[in-house]
């Protein structure tokens, strides 16, 4: 079977409302788009869950940092070189 392209699409017709209204529930509690939620929905189905699961550990820490100057001052000594220690 011939791998899709990852730009491949699909419209999906009549869908009930009670698979609609879970999808969009799914898709805000998991911060996730309505395709995310669907295309992960249809993996989960198909027994492929783990197969999304690829290199997203880090996820929930992205756009997550806090510029913080004190922390920064307190680094400061660890970047410098001791001369004596270095031979």
């Amino acid at each position: 079977m011939k791998k899709p392209s990852p730009a491949t699409q699909y419209t999906l017709r009549n869908v009930p409302e009670p698979v609609d209204r879970r999808l969009r529930e799914t898709a805000v509690q998991y911060g996730h788009s309505l395709n995310q939620a669907a295309i992960e929905a249809i993996a989960r189905g198909l027994g492929m869950e783990q197969d999304l699961r690829l290199a997203h550990d880090l996820d929930d820490l992205a756009g997550t940092w806090v510029a913080d100057p004190e922390f920064d001052r307190a680094m400061e000594s660890m970047n410098r070189v001791d001369p004596e220690l270095w031979q």
